[in-house]
């Protein structure tokens, strides 16, 4: 009887398949992650293509499965339910409120265009309206892990689009959990009594999250009490994850998804008095978790299909970044955002996402769809991800050169003055503090104190409206926008101050402040060595981050022996004399 090589390479080795192809995602996603990084792309496509060549070039063979084996899909799975649970923990009912506006009124139109417009195209290829629908929600979904790793990368978690692309993704996220608990109806077999079906899936899901809240508010508290006390990290780790997958095991059961189980036990736990150690215990493993999950859904994609329908895949993918960044950017517009953030928030948005995919399986779960239509969202995912942060490294230039073309006007990007024009016109020898964080506060107190007038460029607006009840100049700004250097009088200015430690902003906005105040002081903050190099050959004066932490650790370890022979300040210099 012919085994095949796969199955006979399996066999004679005594290694299980399963463990076999979570070998080669492990390695693979470690080799590919590593040459993407250079090229400045997300570790999470990375993933995906690890999949990809694992499934393509014929080393699937070494665990003796092909592409359509079960225990991939039971892989997949397993990350689908990991990766909710991590969302679950992280998701914030806090950030919620503060974005409510935004989430409700753009996440709501972003999501009803998009998801609108693709079902309709949808219909008119035959497929049947719950499978539009699906697909159209599908769509409308974009990355969160993807935009928010972006902003993160490039040090704009506080630009006003990253705040409007959080309130989008947060509508997003409610909106999937919503959907989940709908398949089962919308799935129903023959159109009599939907509403009914509709009526008690939805019963049944706010029974379910009601117990799962009932059970975090009055049963997980002392249970974690009781594992706490036993100073056991390895249980405590061990109890929070059975309680996912015992919870997720539930939502299964009650036909209600394994995924949305899953989010309903990160949401309890993240609701616990433990909730900080969890977070400290779970989340080192959730890019694990996103790897399992991304190479997973690698492995489903056919590179022979993309090769056969390159052109439908090229033009399918281009139309979802355009139309999906277009929405975007429109719908923020309306919003009354500034033109560069509105097109830093499409960029980021304009992509399909892990729901997207999630989303799919579900429903396929119940109704699989066609495999071509299963493998053009696949793919187009895998490529709309991947761009995402080159497009949003390339909507400040473009949307420069609308501003130029008279497309977009100039003064939609300007900042909004919260400090009255005859302030900004009076005010000169002063210091410019550029964000107003912990930092930030701590020099502009100290400044007011020795009796320097200071002014504030800060994009959290709550933060400003503070401010300026509080009686201190301030500008809702961007430090790297040359009108918000104009408006805070720089050509006037003794110093300015960047607060924060992104080292991108900082370096675009450093040749616009010299242009304008060559004989300026200019103070940054780096965190790593090569950003201090970066900082210093732009004429900055560097506040290194683990230098002076290092500094102050060295003081206080020396003067706890009480030695009056030793100078501390020359021993610290000796000790660090290497350090850059």
């Amino acid at each position: 009887m012919d085994m095949g090589w796969g199955s006979l390479a399996v066999v004679v080795t005594g290694i299980s398949p399963l463990f076999a192809l979570l070998t080669l995602v492990l390695v693979f996603a470690v080799l590919v992650s590593l040459v993407l990084v250079r090229f400045k792309q997300s570790l999470l496509v990375g993933y995906l293509l690890s999949g990809v060549l694992i499934s393509n070039v014929g080393l699937l063979w070494l665990t003796g499965m092909d592409r359509g084996d079960p225990v991939i899909h039971n892989l997949a799975e397993i990350g689908v339910v990991l990766l909710m649970f991590t969302l679950g923990i992280e998701f914030s009912l806090g950030e919620l409120k503060h974005l409510w506006r935004t989430a409700l009124v753009g996440g709501g139109l972003q999501v009803g265009i998009t998801a609108s417009v693709t079902g309709i195209v949808a219909s008119a290829f035959g497929f049947q309206l719950v499978d539009s629908i699906v697909l159209g929600i599908a769509v409308a979904l974009s990355s969160t892990a993807v935009a928010m790793k972006s902003f993160q990368d490039h040090g704009q978690q506080n630009n006003p689009g990253a705040r409007a692309s959080l309130g989008i993704a947060l509508f997003q996220d409610v909106l999937v959990i919503l959907v989940f608990l709908l398949l089962p109806a919308l799935y129903h077999q023959g159109d009599d009594a939907i509403g009914w079906k509709v009526g008690v899936s939805m019963l049944k899901g706010i029974a379910f999250l009601g117990g799962a809240w009932l059970l975090g508010r009055y049963g997980l508290t002392p249970l974690l009490h009781a594992v706490a006390k036993t100073r056991s990290r390895e249980l405590f780790t061990l109890t929070v994850v059975g309680l996912c997958a015992g919870v997720a095991f539930a939502g299964g059961a009650l036909d209600l998804s394994l995924a949305l189980g899953a989010f309903a036990a990160g949401l309890v736990v993240s609701e616990s008095i433990y909730s900080h150690r969890i977070l400290s215990d779970i989340l080192p493993f959730k890019d694990l978790f996103l790897a399992i999950f991304f190479v997973s859904v690698g492995l489903l994609i056919d590179v022979s299909a993309v090769v056969a329908e390159w052109q439908k895949v090229l033009l399918g993918s281009a139309m979802l970044l355009v139309c999906k960044a277009a929405v975007v950017f429109g719908v923020l517009k309306y919003m009354k955002l500034p033109g560069r953030s509105a097109m830093l928030a499409a960029g980021s948005l304009a992509s399909t996402g892990e729901f997207s995919l999630v989303l799919m399986g579900e429903a396929g779960g119940y109704r699989p769809f066609d495999p071509a239509t299963e493998q053009m969202l696949l793919i187009c995912t895998a490529v709309t991800m991947a761009a995402v942060p080159s497009m949003m490294r390339a909507s400040s230039p473009f949307a420069k050169w609308l501003e130029r073309k008279g497309i977009l006007k100039a003064h939609q990007s300007a900042p909004h003055s919260l400090t009255s024009s005859k302030v900004l016109k009076q005010i000169s020898d002063h210091a410019i503090i550029c964000g107003y964080g912990p930092v930030g506060r701590a020099l502009n107190d100290a400044l007011k104190r020795c009796g320097v007038d200071t002014l504030v460029l800060e994009l959290n607006s709550e933060t400003v409206l503070t401010l300026k009840r509080e009686g201190q100049p301030v500008l809702f700004a961007d430090a790297t926008h040359p009108e918000a250097l104009d408006l805070a009088g720089i050509a006037r200015a003794r110093l300015v101050a960047f607060t924060f430690p992104a080292v991108v902003s900082t370096c675009a906005a450093v040749p616009l402040v010299r242009e304008r105040n060559p004989g300026i002081c200019i103070f940054g903050r780096a965190k790593y060595p090569g950003e201090v190099d970066r900082l210093r050959e732009l004429g900055v004066q560097v506040i290194h981050d683990e230098h002076e932490s290092a500094l102050a650790m060295v003081r206080a370890a020396i003067a706890t022996y009480d030695r009056p022979d030793i100078d501390p300040e020359q021993v610290v210099r000796e000790a660090l004399n290497g350090d850059a």
